[in-house]
Order: structure tokens, then sequence, then C-alpha cells
């Protein structure tokens, strides 16, 4: 302290310092003292100075305390008043600012000192390096500075760390530190690192930053949190908007099921405090930013379909049904549920079923659509709303058809009790509150979009206008009160439901055409003078004037396409009729609406243009000038090109039509193939099991005559040789069908083996007309091949010749198995011999039986292994058949290369003779005209003695 006394204050005796004199010996103390703590009381002095003089300081400081970061690194302390000085030097501080009441200078001030700062990239780097150390009074600071750094020129700053090595994974470890301070601070740094710069956003995202991010957010109590989630959710938005690599790793790494307990709010919603409603409408926005409609199709796509899976979009309806919700939570959850349906089928299904909790249960849709035809709701709930009603018909037509029926006579329920969505949007249609005309009109159109079927069907509503009245249709009552000269905004919305009505809908354009008082009203409008105001009403019946012209099919002979025409070419002219129709793209809101989906207007009175509706201007307002300047004889051949093409597009769709009816057909068969398969292999397996229980019976039916017959000495051994007896010629029986069929298949594979022996003998001669090279080529391949197919053949002549030999051994032991059953059943005991006698003739036929029984196993064994040759042997025999036919082939395209070589043989030589002649005739003429000519002979000699000559010459060098 007693430094600081001399330094600051100087002696009493001494003069006055002034601030600038002060800091400069300072500066010099830092920059020459060797002590460290006389160089740390001067940083301190510096840092204390900074605030108040900020100008002085940085100017003389500044490379001081560079220098004390890169030398003075094994103190933290100095580094930590060098690191608070530069912040103070560098940050705009908020409360300088209201002090000196000089914001732009002190901004300009900051800027400048960055700048300076990092002119060199070293100090950024250096920088980095100190976030390293773990001390808290030099990472902190440390991360204030960059972080201001960031802020005051954030493209820079970024590019430096971008190229620093293991920069941005510095950065990371701080979001696992355990000091909060210092972990919510650099989720700050994060934020203003990660801000409009995509390389360091997907470097950010693979450093396992979404899975921290959502760790504090869940330690922080979710929604109820401070104002730490609040910055965790902004840094999540700066990583995910617009960037469709970071959108992809969140979904792939289930980050959007971990959203779901955000949203869970319980039964009583009232005093929400103000940073749970901005915690909750930054994670609606979240949201939003993963299903926006910018975003490429695909992505969004799979991102709803995770939502609806993880059960997030059903906690989105619940939100949107609770009661309590503060208004600016509950708008901003019904944009969200919009683009998470929009355009997903499966979502807009569970939203047609979600149903709000009253007496009786209304359908959402309905109760929302209530808001929106209400006046007193808020103006940003009705476009929400409103929103809402868009994506839900958006690419569904489905939901287009349902509320369409809700509006036609069949499905209007008689007794009045419910409110459906078709009777709400008539409702709106034809209040006298105009946003409500013009958000229904808009609506209504979004149940016609694409969809020529619910434009037709819309042909058939009627309403009841008074009492003792005739009813009138929709279309007649919209045209009815444009007449009538309501307010601008309800004219623009009806004449929109008009335009997308009438648009690919020729129906419906000869239902506007057969009232005639329609074509006079808009070319009455058109033609009119009127002021800026009535210009885009001008525009807009231009347009759908062109429409009735370009959709026209000529079933109405007043109004024709070339009549409607001259019409307007009489009463308005091609040219101001084009120039009106101009005016719509031209007004100053359709570039507005056109940018996005969303009706996002300030008020009210700028709500005229829907962004479908843009789209559709777009697409016809090129083809209806063509159509307006084309001749008769151009829309006729047009006419004819139309039909043609629908001609074709019949036939195409009439082929399509069968070849769905032949897929399903095939379908069908193939799960009656299935069907059948399954059955069989079930048949099968029953017949299997059958066999096996009755081949058990069988046994045990054996086993209890055994039995019986050791109980029964004398009768039962009867018994039990009877039994045999008249089990042991079944056996016998099926022995012989076996050898029977051995001999059968035999004399088969003999006929087969003589056919082939025949076709060998065939193959053997020699081709006639083949030339020499070829048919020795031929003929040695060919005998090649009839060498291996004789000795296959004898082969298989030795096998079945073994094979016949054991059939022959298996007829004998036939034969003595047969002489031993006739002894057998001779030796049978007479009554009245003694027991001994019998007991031992028992015991040998039982002796005997059981040989038998063996020798049967035997043979079975020996029919089996026979069968299995038998099929080897043909598997040979069809071996043998593929070679032969392979030697045919071959044999046969050998004979067509001779005949074409033939050919081409004989075509040379006539060539080659037409040649000699050509030459002879010219020679001839040559002679006739006085030329000389030079005989062959001649040229032949006088070519031998050119070469003789040359060779000599070589001979002569070769010797020199």
């Amino acid at each position: 302290m007693n430094f600081l006394r001399g330094v600051m204050g100087g002696q009493s005796t001494g003069p006055q310092h002034t601030e600038a004199e002060t800091i400069q010996k300072l500066c010099d103390r830092v920059a020459s003292s060797t002590l460290l703590d006389d160089r740390r009381n001067a940083v301190r002095a510096l840092k204390s100075l900074s605030k108040k003089y900020r100008l002085e300081v940085g100017i003389q400081a500044m490379e001081h305390l560079i220098h004390v970061l890169q030398t003075d690194r094994s103190d933290s302390e100095i580094i930590g008043y060098s690191l608070d000085t530069l912040y103070n030097i560098i940050s705009n501080d908020e409360e300088e600012e209201v002090e000196e009441n000089s914001t732009r200078q002190s901004e300009d001030l900051g800027s400048q000192f960055t700048e300076i700062f990092i002119k060199q990239p070293e100090n950024v780097t250096l920088l980095l390096s100190l976030l390293e150390e773990f001390d808290f009074h030099v990472r902190w600071p440390g991360v204030k500075l960059l972080t201001s750094l960031l802020k005051q020129l954030g493209p820079q700053v970024q590019q430096i760390i971008l190229v620093s090595p293991m920069g941005v994974s510095r950065l990371m470890d701080l979001l696992a530190d355990s000091r909060e301070v210092i972990r919510n601070d650099g989720v700050l740094l994060l934020q203003a690192l990660t801000r409009s710069n995509g390389a360091i956003q997907k470097i950010v995202a693979f450093e396992n930053a979404f899975e921290r991010l959502l760790d504090i957010i869940t330690e922080e109590g979710n929604s109820d949190g401070g104002i730490v989630v609040e910055d965790c959710l902004i840094l999540l938005q700066n990583l995910l908007k617009n960037n469709n690599s970071n959108q992809n790793f969140f979904k792939e790494g289930s980050y959007i099921q971990r959203m779901k307990p955000w949203f869970e709010v319980g039964d009583e919603n009232s005093g929400w405090s103000a940073q749970k409603v901005t915690n909750l409408h930054l994670m609606l926005q979240l949201v939003r930013v993963l299903v926006s409609p910018t975003n490429p199709p695909g992505a969004t796509s799979s991102c709803q379909k995770a939502m609806f899976q993880c059960g997030l979009l059903q906690q989105l309806c619940t939100i949107l049904m609770a009661t309590g919700i503060p208004a600016d939570i509950l708008t901003e959850t019904i944009n969200t549920v919009s683009e998470v349906i929009r355009g997903c089928q499966v979502n807009q299904d569970y939203f047609a079923s979600v149903n709000a909790p009253s007496n009786p249960p209304r359908p959402a849709i309905v109760v929302l659509l209530m808001s929106m035809v209400n006046e007193r709701q808020p103006f940003v709930l009705r476009c929400a709303v409103l929103y809402c009603f868009q994506c839900f018909l958006y690419k569904n037509q489905k939901g287009q058809g349902e509320i369409v029926a809700t509006l036609l006579p069949s499905t209007i329920d008689a007794t009045g009790n419910s409110v459906s969505a078709g009777q709400l949007l008539c409702g709106g249609l034809f209040s006298t509150d105009s946003l409500s005309n013009w958000c229904a009109a808009v609506a209504l159109a979004h149940a016609l979009q694409e969809n020529a079927t619910q434009k037709e069907q819309l042909l058939r509503v009627q309403l009841a206008t008074s009492i003792g009245n005739p009813p009138v249709s929709l279309l007649q009552q919209c045209t009815n009160i444009l007449s009538q000269g309501s307010k601008i905004q309800t004219r623009v919305g009806l004449l929109m439901l008009l335009c997308t009505w009438l648009s690919n809908c020729p129906i419906a354009v000869t239902h506007f055409l057969h009232n005639s008082a329609n074509v006079p009203f808009l070319t009455g409008q058109i033609a009119e003078n009127l002021g800026e105001e009535e210009q885009l009403v001008q525009g807009l019946c231009a347009l759908l004037l062109g429409i009735s012209i370009y959709f026209n099919d000529n079933s109405l002979e007043n109004y024709v396409k070339e009549k409607l025409k001259q019409l307007i070419e009489k009463r308005i002219g091609k040219e101001n009729f084009i120039e009106k129709l101009g005016f719509i793209s031209k007004h100053e809101l359709y570039s507005r609406a056109s940018q996005k989906p969303q009706p996002n207007f300030p008020s009210p009175e700028y709500m005229i243009f829907d962004h479908e509706f843009t789209k559709l201007v777009k697409e016809l307002e090129g083809v209806i000038t063509k159509a307006i300047y084309k001749s008769s004889e151009e829309d006729k051949k047009e006419e004819e090109v139309k039909k043609t093409l629908e001609q074709h597009d019949n036939i195409v769709t009439h082929y399509k039509n069968m070849i769905r009816e032949q897929d399903l057909q095939l379908e069908d068969l193939k799960q009656q193939v299935s069907t059948l398969k399954c059955q069989n292999e079930q048949l099968q397996t029953a017949v299997t099991q059958q066999v096996s229980q009755i081949q058990q019976h069988k046994d045990q039916y054996n086993l209890l005559k055994i039995q019986l017959g050791k109980d029964n000495h004398h009768q039962g051994s009867y018994n039990d040789g009877a039994q045999m007896n008249g089990i042991q010629p079944e056996e016998i029986s099926r022995l012989r069908e076996e050898i029977e069929e051995l001999k059968s298949n035999q004399e088969l594979l003999q006929s087969q083996l003589a056919e082939k022996d025949s076709l060998i003998e065939n193959l053997k001669s020699p081709t006639s007309g083949m030339n020499e090279q070829s048919s020795a080529t031929a003929s040695a391949r060919d005998s090649e091949q009839v060498a291996e197919l004789k000795q296959e053949v004898a082969a298989l002549k030795a096998q079945l010749n073994a094979k016949s030999v054991e059939i022959t051994r298996l007829q004998t032991e036939k034969h003595d198995l047969l002489q031993k059953t006739e002894a057998f059943s001779k030796s049978v005991p007479v009554q009245g011999e003694s027991e001994n006698v019998i007991a031992a003739k028992t015991t040998d036929v039982e002796g005997r039986l059981s040989a038998l029984q063996q020798e049967t196993k035997e043979l079975k064994n020996e029919i089996k292994a026979l069968s299995e040759e038998r099929t080897a042997i043909k598997e040979q025999l069809d071996s043998s058949n593929s070679t032969i036919a392979i030697l045919q082939n071959e044999r046969d395209k050998l004979e067509s290369e001779i005949t074409d070589s033939k050919k081409e043989q004989d075509d040379l030589l006539v060539l080659l003779a037409d040649q000699d002649q050509k030459i002879l005739s010219l020679k001839s003429k040559l002679k006739d005209l006085g030329h000389p000519v030079e005989e062959e002979d001649e040229l032949e000699s006088g070519d031998q003695e050119d070469e003789d000559e040359e060779n000599e010459d070589i001979k002569d060098q070769d010797s020199i």
C-alpha cells in the first residue's frame, strides 16, 4: 500500500501528479521492475484505474499487460489482475454508459481496443491457453475477456479460434467445470462463439455439447429453472437453427426424446413466473427450429415422426387444451403444434382426434376455430389458430374432405346441439367483422387447395339466407357479398377464396359463369378508374376473370373463351387488363406474405395476402396473360392437345389400374400359396406323428404279446408264434415290392444307357463339309469327350452289375427267410408233449425270431443304400445328357463358322477377279493412249534388282 500511496498521491510536500502521469509510472514499473510483488501491485493499481480512465489505461498499458500474460504465467494473481484490467478496457460496461451518456463512443472504443488486441492472433491463442488453468482467478476473468472480444468483433475472433489447434475443444471444457459461475459464463461465451458460424457450430455439437446442455437444463429444473436454463436454450438455438447437419445429429442422438419432460405442466397453471414463461417460450421455439418449413423436407419429416413417437406432440396438445396457460405461451404452443403436424399425415390424423376437456367433448379443431372467428380474442392468437388450421390441411386430402363434409347437407347436425367446423367457417365468412371474414375465407380456401374433388363437393353447399326464400349456393352468396361493396379486407378474402376455388376446376367455372351478373360485375370493377386502395381489388377481379377464361371448358355458349376475350378487348382493353392484373404482385404486402407460410402481421390492417395464394398468383399470372393474347385457332390447337393429353392420361391411368389390380391378385395368390404351404407342412407333420404313433402302438402290441406268451407257457408260445407268423409276411411282401421296384429302375437305367450309346455313336461320325483344320480340331475334341463319356458309361455299367448281384443275393436271402418261416410254422409243438420239450423249443423259436428280425433290419438298411446309389446314378446320367447337349451345340457352331468362312472366301475371290479385270482394262486404255506400261514380270524383276543393289551396299558398309 505504501507503493500505491507514493504513486497515486505523491509526497505531501511534492506537486500533484496528473492521472496520465500516474498511469505512465505504473506502466514503467510493470515493465522495468524486477520484483514480482512490485509488478503485481502495479497491475492491481492499473486495474483500479481501468474503469474510470479506460482510454488512458488502454493506450498506455495494453502492451505491458499482454507481456505480463506471456512472462508471468507462474503467478496466478498477477495473471488474474491483468485479465481483469484488459476486460475493463475492452468491454462496454452498461453502468459506465449510463453515467457518461455516450453509448456509441463507448462501443467504438471497445471495438478499437479489441482490434488492437487481436491484431496479433497469438494474443487470442495465449488467452485460450490460459483458460486451461484451473485457478478460479485466472479462468473466470479469461472467460469474461474472451466473451467481450467475441461481442466486439465476433467474426474475426471466431476465425482465429477456428484455426487455433484445439481452440474450440478447450472452451467446451468450461461446461464441465464444477464451479457454476465459470460454467454459466462458459455458456455465454459459447453463445457468442457459435453465433452465425456454421463450422464452429458443427465442432461444438460434435464435442458433445447437446448432452452437456441438456444435463444442465435437467439439473436446473427444466422450465422451472432460472436464467441458466434460458442461456442454455439460446445456445441450443444457435447450434440448431439453419444447421441441417446439427439437426440431423440432434435427432439421431435421440435428444428429441429428452425434450418431452420440458412440457409437463400441472393442473394448476396460475401464477407462472416471468422466468418460467421465458424458458417455456424458448423451449417451444427450439421445437419449431427442428420442424421449420424452411428446413429440408426430409429432415423436417423425420423430426416430426420422432416427436410423435416419443409423445412430444401429445404433450404439446395437452398444453393446448389446458386451462390457465398464459396467452403468449398458448399462442406459441399453437404455432409449435402447427409446424409439428404440417405435411405429416400421422401427426395430422392424431391432431384431428384430439378433444377438448369440455362437456360434451369437442374436437380441438372446432375449439380453435371458435377462437379464430371471435373478434374479442387477441389478434396474435387468431393468427396462430389460422396458421394451425392451414398446417392441418397442408397436403392432407383426408382432412380437407372432413372439413368440407361438415358443410354438406347430409352431414349437418339437424338437432343443432353441436357446432361443426364448417358452420363456424360459414359464420365467420358472413359475419360483420372483416377480420373474421378474411380468416374464414382463407381457411376455407386451404380446404380446397390442390383438391379438385372438394372443389366440386363445395358446389353442393346451400345456405338459407332468410325465412321464406329459397336457399342459395355458397358460391352465389360469396359473389352477392362482393357486389354489395363491403370492406376491402372482406372483398380481398372472398376474391382469394373464389380464385382458389375456380382454379383447375372447369365445373366450378361453369357454375360461376352461369350467374349472368358475375361477368358484368367483374368487367365493371376492372374498367373503373379507382383510387390506390381499390387497385388491389381490381387486380384480384382481373385474376378471377382470367381464371374464368383459362379454365373454361366452353360448355356455356354465351361465355365461351373467345366471347369473354372479345368482351375484355371492347370494355377494358387487353393492355389495361394486364396492367390491372399486375397490381397484385406489385403490392407492398405481396412480397412479405410470399416469404413464410406463417401469417405474421403486426396489425389487422396488414392482413391482406395469404402465402399459398401468392404461389397461386405466381403460377397463373403468366398463363392468363398468354391466354388473353391467344387467337381462337391457337385455343383450338391447345384444346386438341389437352384432349390428346387427357386421352393419354386416361390410357395410362387405365393401365395403372390394371397393373394395380394384377398386383393385388398376385398378392392374394401369394398369400394363398403361403397358406397352402403352411397347411401342407402341418399335414405332413401330422402324418409323420401319426405314423410314429402307429409304429409305437405296433411295438407295444408286440411286446404285450411276447409277455403274454411267457406267462402262458404252452398257449402263450403258440399264440406268440401265430402272431409273429402273422406279422412276418407283411415285411416279406414289403421286401418283394422293393426288389421289384429296383428291377424296374434297373431296366429303365439300361434303356437310358442304350440311348446314350446311340447318341455317342452318332457323334463319332465326322461332320462333312468342314475344312481340314476345323474338322481336325472338332474331331479331336469330340473324341476326347466321347472317350470320357465311354468311361463314365462303363463305370455306370459296373455299378449296375454290382447292384444286380446284390439284388440276386437279396432274393436268395428272401428265399431262405421263407424256408425258415415254413420250418418255424411246422416246428410248433403239438398238445401232449412234455413241458421240458416245449420250453426248449420255445427258447429256440425266440432265438430264431430275434435272428430273423435282425436280418430284416439289415435288409432294410441295404435297400436304403441301394436307393441312394440309384439316385447318384441318375444324377450322373443327367450330367452325361448335359455334356452331350453341349457337344451338339459346339458342333453346330463349328458348322456355321465354316460355312461363313467359305462364303467370305468366295466373296474375296470374286472381288479379286473384278479388281484384276479392272486393272487389265485400265492398262489397255493407257496403251491405247500411248503411255508406256510395264508388265508385271518387268516390275517384279526391277524390284528384285533394287533389292540386290541394297544388299550389296549393306555388305560394303559392313566390310568397311
